[in-house]
């Protein structure tokens, strides 16, 4: 299975070689663990990469009921999906935008762009659904006050651990990305900005049990991105495609406001009134005043840097936008004005020579005697 085409060979374990063939190395070690499944001695140490562990069953009036906890295995379980991630990110880049970047033509800077906003656009937008599917058939939307209620929330249900466990494994996997797509330097910082607050804002909902406030939180800051970076690819298509960017900037202030008012109303109240105040690390109970001030300081700084740097990105839009209007009224005001070419007799115009007075300037013939 390759995933990019060969033009040139290069030595095995060599740094060209690593990367251009990536994806097939990583495909053959998730063929390695599939095979430990159809073997007795290694199925039990095959499945902890490919299912996630730790699971219970209670009996309840609708029957039983499997739910799961976190530990370590699920480190096992990060690690295969980040290997499926990495192949999932060369089928999207090979298949779907390298097709459509050899149409645009466009230039090494907005060509790393274009690839980034592409591979966001795919995952935002399946994250979205996903994490929508999951609030809906979980009941969080029809009901806020489950968000804090009955804390702690450490038994989870399939959906949305496995939900939590693809989600850090992607993030993960970004990082690897960032050498294999050969990112420009200038570019890296800025991306590893976003990689490393996704990764910390879920593992500390994932680790402190905070996973239903983490799923309605994560739905909003993905529609939010996928507007984004739909906005952006139509404008790497076209550059008259701008107004898409306005209806970002709405939903961007939108998702701040929502973000700091949920977590203001589910950790700062919400959890503050539960009976269950104190820490208990085997229940998993984190509600302490210390805890609960850390995390939203944690959240407000996050959001309120995100909306300095939106607020400076639209400032900046703003004086270009102005500096262009200015310099195209100069550009107009400097265009000389067309005189018509005088003549002793007249001037011409259209190529035929007038007289001042408007007359034709030709001598009458005289009448014979």
């Amino acid at each position: 299975m390759a995933f990019r085409r060969r033009n040139k060979s290069y030595p095995f374990f060599s740094q060209e070689f690593l990367i251009q063939n990536h994806a097939d190395i990583v495909f053959s070690l998730v063929i390695f663990i599939l095979i430990g499944l159809m073997f007795e001695a290694t199925a039990k140490t095959a499945i902890l990469f490919i299912q996630p562990q730790y699971n219970i069953t209670t009996l309840s009036l609708e029957g039983e009921v499997t739910t799961y906890h976190y530990g370590w295995k699920d480190c096992a379980t990060i690690l295969f999906y980040f290997f499926i991630a990495i192949i999932l990110h060369a089928v999207v880049q090979e298949y779907l935008l390298d097709k459509v970047n050899r149409r645009l033509h466009l230039s090494k800077s907005k060509n790393t762009k274009f690839n980034e906003s592409g591979q966001l656009g795919v995952f935002h937008l399946v994250s979205s659904v996903w994490s929508f599917y999951i609030l809906i058939t979980e009941g969080y939307l029809l009901h806020p006050s489950s968000l804090w209620e009955n804390y702690p929330h450490s038994h989870l249900r399939f959906q949305v651990k496995f939900f939590y466990l693809t989600q850090l494994a992607y993030w993960l996997h970004a990082l690897p990305e960032l050498y294999f797509q050969k990112v420009r330097k200038e570019e890296i910082p800025r991306q590893l900005q976003y990689i490393c607050l996704y990764l910390l804002h879920i593992s500390v909902a994932y680790l402190l049990n905070l996973s239903r406030v983490g799923l309605v939180l994560l739905f909003l800051q993905y529609v939010s991105e996928l507007g984004f970076h739909i906005a952006r690819l139509l404008y790497f298509t076209d550059e008259n495609h701008q107004k898409m960017f306005d209806l970002w900037a709405v939903s961007f202030v939108f998702t701040r406001m929502a973000t700091l008012t949920l977590m203001f109303l589910a950790v700062g109240f919400g959890l503050a009134r539960c009976e269950n105040q104190g820490l208990d690390i085997e229940m998993g109970n984190f509600n302490t005043v210390l805890i609960r001030m850390t995390v939203l300081l944690v959240v407000c700084l996050t959001q309120s840097w995100l909306l300095w740097k939106f607020i400076r990105f639209q400032l900046r839009r703003w004086r270009e936008f102005r500096h262009e209007q200015a310099v195209r009224k100069k550009a107009t005001a400097k265009q000389p004005v067309r005189q018509l070419k005088r003549d002793t007799f007249g001037y011409h115009e259209n190529g035929v020579l007038k007289a001042e007075n408007g007359v034709s300037p030709r001598t009458k013939k005289l009448k014979s005697p």
